[in-house]
């Protein structure tokens, strides 16, 4: 529980100290060049979710939210036994949809910044959440792979 809590906190004070640091020192809507063309800083405030999508979804938003973040808590209560990478990722989506949570309830919108220009602006509690999910997903693929190796021996 401690591990988990360390890296949802770390998660936490990280995308809160870029966030500040973003609004300071942007405009919504201003860009600096980082590398030209690939990587730039831009201050988006997101209404929506992911890729700014669903703008007036911010009620479901802070639900799915919270829901997210209880069941992590609970699950992480009742299985005090867990593999180190799934601590991790689930560290990782607590941290992040905490972020994510605070800004919503804060200003009625997740503050983005990180703009790879490929891809839409994002912050790095969506980064967590993406990498926590992305662990979760390979997790669950190795076990039924070693499930379905173990049916066939």
């Amino acid at each position: 529980m401690i591990f988990i809590m360390s890296i949802a906190l770390y998660i936490g004070i990280l995308d809160r100290i870029t966030k500040i640091a973003s609004c300071i020192s942007l405009s919504p809507g201003q860009s600096v060049k980082v590398l030209p063309d690939i990587f730039h800083i831009t201050l988006v405030l997101n209404k929506g979710s992911a890729f700014g999508l669903f703008k007036e979804g911010r009620p479901f938003f802070i639900a799915s939210s919270v829901i997210a973040i209880i069941f992590i808590v609970l699950y992480v209560w009742k299985n005090k036994i867990m593999s180190p990478i799934l601590r991790l990722g689930l560290g990782l989506i607590l941290g992040g949809a905490a972020g994510n949570l605070i800004d919503r309830l804060r200003f009625g919108y997740v503050i983005d910044f990180l703009d790879f220009r490929v891809w839409p602006v994002f912050n790095v509690a969506d980064s967590a959440i993406t990498v926590g999910v992305a662990i979760l997903i390979l997790k669950v693929l190795r076990k039924n792979l070693e499930v379905k190796s173990k049916n066939h021996n």
